[in-house]
């Protein structure tokens, strides 16, 4: 923020042009001045800067004076030979990559908008607040004030991003009638937030529809009974509704990160709903002559303890999100929690409420094929208990050698399909204009560097080439534009002899106040004497290590004697790519301390530290094994695939609780009645929600954005480990431990066996 206000880089837009006759011909300047008229069209557009509208010095008869206006020497107004255009563009220290690409076959217009005053102005008073409260020193009024701005910089940010949105739907109709003779692409961080936006709307909409198809499908499939397709559907509905309208009401927002709370929450309710349904049929089955209140009523008593712990561990796992310190992170992991207990509370509510108005079902059969994988299960955990925990070992060493490899290396262009539009934009501009993430250098002239007399000295400006060129010369940087610049243009422009340090200070002070703003605002903060260096990386490079860069970066500039407080790294890249290794030092953090609280909790629920370490062990086992597989298989953490661990957890912690409480509940029968009797009834609500939810989330997998493909497959991979984990490795262990699990306090049964 300190760097925008300072340097003031306007908002833009960029259109890329590839006509395919050639660049410099009538055709396409007739195009060109075609599209940057619609452009300027729109209300908010304060001008536009294309490839006619700039000046061409080089070419100017009779060369430059004191009294030349540049707008005399673009090709709009002069005509130049097609000849001419290309030799003085060719190497052109400010126009390549940035307005023609070095093939000279596209171009690109840069439509600059108006900044909203109002929004401004409170960002320029929120700064200091900010920087207050960085430093420890702001106070209770501060504070108010802080949150008191933060709220209307919102309602303007959020009304501004409504206006974008608008701007950028009707720029692509304008732009279409010139796609019948040229590849035109748009470019911009707000394009990019727009089309991240959309596609997660769509999938949304499409897959969440096919989701929820899919579950219907399913539960018929599975139960063969309409109304163990209303009942589950009312619950997840309910609570659905019930959650989005609570936070609207809290005032909590989705993020990209929070965008599949729905679908967790989906997840939550659907567990609770099946676990009450298989413990309805059970006691249907036991007590055929009960009525309907009787098996309700003996439902809920069953499964009361059971649901209401796993609600309680659920949430201690997403409250470790809180510890993370990223805000969306820090809003996701208390949304999570705010769906949890609207999902227990609805659940439990309204599932009786409904069963109340239906008879009772008659006595059905559980399904063949799921009593028979039950069956194969609890037979492999009876005698094949020492091959099980010895593979549960070995993935577990695996896991925790995967999370080595682990590491958050992305980038915006990697979220796409090769085959979605946004993708070919990005990709085009990020190859032919120079990249596409910002990269700033700030240098602040040292008070020795400085001289009453001269805008820049001879020292200053030497440094600045050292630094620009340590910039260009990373692997991956693309365009570099900085005071270097001008100065390179003015050697070309004085027979190719560099101005000297008084030479320089005569021009800058000889422009009239606009121009020298619109020229070198953007570059050259004389006040606060610093330097700013725009830099953009290429995310298309091969084998991109963004990390790497910037540590060699900042080695180069410690080549160069510079000290870290001579300089400033900011913008979009290093914003990015600090929140991505916030990430995972938050994922390391939290899932240490959520081990730990679950430890704790599962302690305090048995009364038993044996039983507690053996009902983690699941837990521990899904979380790693799905992390360490995403290391081994090279995938990186991002803002949605941060969300696995969280959901590998609360969903073995489920069926962790609901599994135990039921094995203490049969453990006076002996090891293997308890496991079998734990499999039948548990075992199968733990089957039919993994299946469900697995199958549902791989259609994620034909989403064209890319996160969201790996969000529905590792998810459903998660469902799966957590299934194994709980079904094969959980029953091994209480079968070891069996005399501690007898020996706690068992809840009374009111359903009788």
């Amino acid at each position: 923020q300190v760097v925008a206000q300072r340097f003031a880089p306007q908002e833009f837009l960029l259109v890329a042009y590839a006509p395919r006759a050639p660049l410099f011909s009538p055709e396409s300047f007739e195009a060109l001045a075609s599209l940057a008229e619609k452009l300027r069209s729109l209300e908010r557009v304060a001008s536009v800067r294309s490839l006619l509208d700039v000046p061409l010095f080089s070419l100017a008869p009779g060369g430059l004076s004191a009294d030349s206006d540049p707008a005399e020497f673009s090709i709009a107004r002069v005509g130049f030979a097609p000849e001419e255009i290309a030799r003085a563009l060719r190497g052109h220290p400010l126009y390549v990559d940035l307005l023609v690409n070095r093939e000279q076959t596209a171009t690109a217009l840069q439509g600059l908008f108006r900044p909203d005053p109002a929004l401004e102005q409170l960002r320029a008073e929120q700064l200091p607040l900010l920087q207050a409260a960085l430093r420890g020193e702001l106070g209770a009024a501060g504070q108010a004030q802080r949150d008191a701005l933060r709220k209307k910089i919102a309602a303007r940010e959020a009304k501004l991003d409504r206006i974008r949105h608008q701007e950028i739907r009707q720029i692509r109709r304008l732009v279409a009638g010139a796609e019948e003779n040229a590849d035109v692409y748009l470019g911009g961080v707000h394009v990019l937030g727009y089309q991240l936006v959309e596609i997660i709307r769509s999938d949304l909409l499409i897959f969440g529809t096919a989701i929820a198809a899919l579950i219907v499908l399913l539960l018929g499939v599975l139960f063969r009974s309409w109304r163990w397709v209303a009942i589950p559907l009312a619950c997840c509905a309910a609570s659905v509704l019930a959650t989005l309208g609570l936070f609207g009401l809290l005032g909590l927002k989705a993020t990209v990160i929070s965008s599949n709370f729905i679908a967790l929450q989906l997840i939550l309710t659907l567990a609770i709903v099946i676990h009450l349904i298989v413990q309805y049929r059970e006691i249907r089955r036991q007590q055929p002559d009960w009525g309907q209140t009787e098996l309700v009523t003996a439902t809920l008593r069953r499964k009361l303890l059971p649901c209401l712990y796993a609600g309680l561990t659920t949430s201690v796992g997403f409250a470790a999100l809180l510890l993370s310190g990223i805000a969306p992170v820090v809003s996701f992991g208390a949304m999570m929690m705010v769906a949890m207990a609207v999902s227990l509370l609805v659940s439990l509510v309204l599932f009786p409420a409904l069963m109340a108005l239906f008879g009772r079902e008659p006595v059905v059969a559980e399904p063949r094929l799921s009593g028979r994988l039950l069956q194969a299960m609890v037979a492999a955990a009876r005698q094949r208990g020492r091959v099980i925990g010895g593979v549960s070992l070995l993935l577990l060493l695996a896991g925790a050698t995967g999370l080595l490899w682990l590491d958050v290396e992305n980038s915006f262009i990697n979220y796409f399909r090769d085959s979605t539009q946004v993708h070919q934009e990005l990709a085009f501009i990020d190859r032919e204009l120079g990249g596409t993430t910002a990269l700033d250098l700030v240098y602040r002239v040292p008070p020795a560097e400085r001289h009453p007399e001269l805008v820049l000295t001879a020292a200053t400006v030497q440094q600045l080439q050292r630094i620009q060129k340590a910039l260009a010369d990373r692997p991956g940087m693309g365009k570099v534009l900085s005071v270097v610049n001008f100065t390179e243009l003015a050697r070309t422009l004085n027979d190719d002899r560099p101005l000297t340090e008084y030479e320089l200070t005569a021009v800058y002070r000889t422009l009239e106040a606009p121009l020298r703003n619109d020229l070198l605002g953007s570059f050259f903060a004389p006040d606060q004497q610093e330097l700013r260096i725009a830099a953009r990386v290429i995310d298309t490079t091969p084998n991109l290590n963004r990390q790497a860069l910037l540590n060699d970066l900042r080695q180069d500039l410690a080549a160069l004697e510079l000290e870290a407080d001579d300089y400033t790294l900011s913008n979009l890249f290093v914003l990015y790519q600090d929140l991505l290794q916030r990430l995972y030092r938050s994922q390391i953090l939290t899932l240490g301390v959520v081990y730990l609280a679950l430890a704790l909790a599962f302690a305090l629920i048995f009364r038993s530290p044996t039983l507690a370490l053996v009902a983690v062990a699941p837990n521990v086992l899904a979380t790693l094994l799905i992390l360490g597989l995403m290391g081994w298989a090279g995938i990186p953490l991002d803002f949605m695939t941060i969300t696995i661990a969280a959901i590998a957890m609360g969903i073995a912690v489920d069926d962790t609780i609901h599994y135990v409480h039921r094995y203490r509940e049969e453990a006076a029968s002996g090891a293997e009645q308890a496991l079998a009797r734990s499999h039948a009834s548990v075992g199968a609500a733990i089957l039919y929600t993994s299946g469900i939810i697995a199958l549902g989330f791989a259609l994620l997998a034909f989403s064209d954005f890319v996160p969201s493909v790996l969000f529905g497959l590792l998810t459903a991979l998660a469902m799966l480990l957590a299934l194994a984990a709980n079904l094969l490795l959980l029953p091994v262990l209480l079968a070891a431990v069996h005399a501690i699990t007898v020996s706690g306090p068992v809840p009374a049964s009111p359903a009788g066996r």
